[in-house]
């Protein structure tokens, strides 16, 4: 059963779903960020508008625009029911938790935090603990219990 019939299922044992997922996941960071940042043009628009009717108060959100519109962006998608952002999809991987129990919004955004915190810290290096984990997993993977898979 793949995890699109069933997005609550379970990390599966079979080698070949993590096969190819780093790389793919590569791929899907550059699509979904490229996203959020044309996801940033309207939210500015609103933004600006919001601005005006607070007699200033609201401009004060442009400095935390993008992170607002990522958290959003990566909240709603993988604690969606798929389990995957639009880039994740075009790359044929989704997330899923160990235990086997969905993505919520709130572990989403968390994981997406983890990922900012620790790249701050690691740079992009932090791709290579994927290369000596046991499926690929990365360090805020192993802290939240995810585990990125091939959905194809």
């Amino acid at each position: 059963m793949s995890l699109d019939q069933n997005p609550t299922l379970a990390a599966p044992e079979d080698w070949r779903a993590y096969s190819g997922v780093l790389s793919r996941r590569v791929f899907a960071f550059l699509i979904d960020y490229l996203i959020v940042l044309l996801l940033c043009i309207p939210a500015a628009v609103v933004v600006f508008f919001l601005g005006i009717i607070t007699l200033g108060l609201g401009f004060m959100l442009y400095p935390a625009l993008f992170v607002i519109v990522a958290l959003l962006y990566f909240g709603f998608t993988l604690g969606g029911p798929s389990q995957e952002t639009p880039g994740m999809r075009a790359m044929g991987i989704a997330i899923t938790r160990i235990d086997g129990r969905p993505m919520d919004f709130l572990t989403a955004m968390v994981h997406t935090v983890l990922f900012w915190l620790i790249n701050s810290v690691v740079t992009p290096l932090i791709l290579l603990a994927g290369l000596f984990t046991e499926r690929s997993r990365l360090v805020h993977d192993m802290l939240l219990g995810t585990v990125m898979v091939r959905t194809s």
